[in-house]
């Protein structure tokens, strides 16, 4: 008998992140792992992560939540994209539309023959974006492939409320058997190996496990406060340090899009609900006091308020160690990274997914605890510097009055060599390189680095394989094509009432 085997999995925190872990372990290994999540009513969650990306259909779709329900009872909206206003240029905007732009043709990617036609206007690119066109339109559709022709469908992600999604999750644990216990923690034991052997709670219940998972926020109780692994902090290039939070009433038009706007010292977002819309600033609090970031935020609500709004305080970054020793740490207390581009529940979803292809069945080997924080770290960064070209790429003149403001400083700062080399290499020839697995894809890199003003030089000389006649009217086409398909989709909100 292997007296290290797994069996008995103590998850510390509620909350999306805890039941996202709960409900897939319990789904994948079923009857292999006893899982208990201890949470406590008398702490609050976080909760604003209310946008996602497109993986999150995969986790629902594995755990056998039919999307239906999942709308119905989150309520959820389509997302087809975020805009971004003000962060090239102030009164510009444009969109990370999810899915492809136009057709790959060969090995080379469209947008090199679109610099080929040398379009006069960088917006002029987002005509061959189907998911573009339907957000800007208000439409909305679930098909996978443009009909009659080689074009694919939409790509969507969702709007939604994580508390609603927390619960349904915690009922679709409970029933797959994980038990919950309510409780405050008060003392954590370790064994002589440094290990967690069990943790005590406030009405005196003692908890063992072979493997704790840290889902307790910021407060980290198991991978900071116990384990102590360190902090890499990321606010000399990502300087944002404050957000407050407020939920307003619905607006009359549910847009399919996340909006992201710009501010003298941060950024606003607005994520329409079904019953009401999301709504937050994430600042600098070096440039702009905590009053008047919360009054600029309440002066620009497209509806009145429902609740007051919450501060939170962050420092970006990440744990040193995501896993250490027989604690793996998931959710806010792995690291924080602003929610610009929603990835903050797909950190939540991908660490979850890594656990269970390296889970310690037969005991915790240091290869696969190492490997999946080299996989961490990497994924952590790559997201980082997506964050960070944003912020750096920017062209904002200077409205604050101060001799130096929060979007000076971003485009003057050294940033990673990494981020410097993809950069470098869009302005010379047009080229995206990413790693394989890497979360965004070559599209997304193109559209912020476009929509933020870096129009490359020069394109990939395969892009001359066309005569410039047949590209005017490949290019023709596509535009024609998605803007037929567009026209014939039913209105966002019409499509959610059909379901």
């Amino acid at each position: 008998m292997n007296k290290n085997k797994v069996k008995d999995i103590v998850i510390v925190g509620g909350g999306t992140s805890g039941w996202m872990t709960a409900a897939m372990l319990v789904r994948l290994f079923k009857s292999q792992l006893n899982i208990t999540l201890v949470e406590s009513e008398v702490i609050g969650t976080i909760g604003v992560g209310e946008a996602t990306i497109p993986p999150l259909q995969i986790f629902n779709s594995v755990l056998g939540i039919k999307e239906s329900d999942f709308i119905k009872q989150t309520q959820a909206t389509y997302k087809l994209g975020i805009e971004f206003a003000n962060w090239g240029k102030q009164q510009q905007a444009y969109m990370h539309a999810f899915g492809n732009i136009g057709k790959d043709i060969g090995f080379t990617q469209f947008h090199h023959y679109w610099l080929k036609s040398k379009p006069l206007q960088a917006s002029d690119f987002w005509q061959y974006s189907l998911n573009y066109q339907a957000a800007k339109h208000n439409k909305f559709e679930a098909i996978d492939t443009l009909a009659g022709s080689p074009l694919a469908g939409i790509t969507h992600a969702y709007h939604f409320d994580a508390g609603l999604y927390a619960n349904l999750l915690r009922h679709y644990s409970e029933n797959l058997s994980v038990k919950r216990i309510e409780g405050l923690i008060t003392s954590t034991q370790l064994s002589n190996n440094g290990h967690i052997e069990s943790i005590t709670l406030a009405d005196n219940q003692c908890i063992k496990g072979d493997l704790f998972i840290d889902c307790s926020g910021f407060s980290a109780l198991l991978i900071e406060k116990q384990l102590q692994v360190g902090y890499e902090n990321w606010q000399h290039w990502l300087p944002c340090d404050s957000a407050y939070a407020v939920q307003c009433e619905r607006v009359d038009d549910i847009i399919p899009y996340t909006r992201s706007i710009a501010h003298d010292a941060g950024w606003q977002w607005r994520i329409p609900l079904q019953n009401r819309t999301g709504n937050g600033l994430v600042y600098c609090s070096k440039f702009i006091s905590d009053d008047d970031a919360k009054a600029l935020l309440l002066d620009n609500l497209d509806a009145k308020p429902l609740t007051e709004p919450r501060k939170i305080q962050f420092t970006t970054g990440r744990r040193k160690l995501q896993w250490h020793k027989n604690c793996v740490a998931i959710g806010l207390s792995s690291g924080f990274l602003e929610p610009l581009e929603s990835t903050s529940l797909h950190l939540v979803q991908s660490a979850i997914i890594r656990l269970t292809k390296l889970f310690p069945h037969q005991g915790i080997q240091q290869a696969n605890v190492d490997e999946y924080n080299r996989q961490s770290a990497l994924e952590f960064e790559q997201i980082r510097d997506f964050i960070i070209l944003h912020y750096h790429a920017n062209q904002r003149s200077n409205t604050s009055g101060n001799q130096a403001d929060l979007w000076q400083q971003c485009r003057e700062m050294p940033i990673p060599e990494s981020l410097k080399n993809k950069i470098a290499l869009f302005e010379a020839t047009g080229t995206v390189m990413r790693h394989q697995d890497e979360l965004f894809t070559e599209a997304a890199w193109v559209q912020v680095m476009l929509g933020q003003g870096i129009m490359p030089r020069d394109y990939n000389p395969l892009a001359n394989s066309i005569q410039p006649q047949d590209l005017s009217e490949f290019l023709t086409n596509v535009k024609t094509i998605i803007k037929r398909a567009v026209d014939n989709m039913p209105d966002h909100e019409q499509f959610i009432q059909r379901l």
